[in-house]
C-alpha cells in the first residue's frame, strides 16, 4: 500500500434526505466505494457567533485519496449547509482485501 492511497472522508447532513442523497451521487458516480449514514450525531458548534447544537447524520466516504477534489466539489455542490464539514483522514493501514475493494469495487 502507497501511502495516504486511501482516505475517509466525513461530512455531516442535517436529514435522512440529504445523507441518502449525497451518499447515493458519490457511489453512483463512483467518487466513493462506500458511504456509511450513522444516523443522530448531537453536534455543538460555534457559529456566527454564537453556540450551536444540532441533530446530524455523519456520513463516513470511502474512497481513493486522488478522488477528494471531486468528492469534495459535489458535496458543495449538493449540501444545502453554507459552510459544510468535509474533512479528509487517511487511511494508514487496513485489511488488504478491503483495501483492494476500495480501488475497485466493481472486481467483487
Amino acid at each position: 500500500m502507497k501511502p495516504h492511497e486511501y482516505q475517509l472522508v466525513l461530512t455531516t447532513c442535517p436529514d435522512t434526505e440529504v445523507a441518502e442523497r449525497l451518499a447515493q451521487a458519490l457511489v453512483q458516480e463512483r467518487l466513493a466505494a462506500c458511504v456509511n449514514i450513522m444516523p443522530v450525531a448531537r453536534s455543538v458548534y460555534w457559529w456566527k457567533g454564537r453556540v450551536e447544537s444540532a441533530a446530524e447524520q455523519l456520513l463516513i466516504i470511502k474512497s481513493m485519496t486522488d478522488a477528494y477534489s471531486s468528492i469534495q466539489k459535489r458535496i458543495r455542490e449538493l449540501h444545502p449547509y453554507e459552510l459544510p464539514e468535509v474533512i479528509a483522514v487517511p487511511v494508514v493501514d487496513g485489511l488488504p482485501d478491503y483495501l483492494a475493494w476500495i480501488r475497485n469495487p466493481d472486481k467483487t
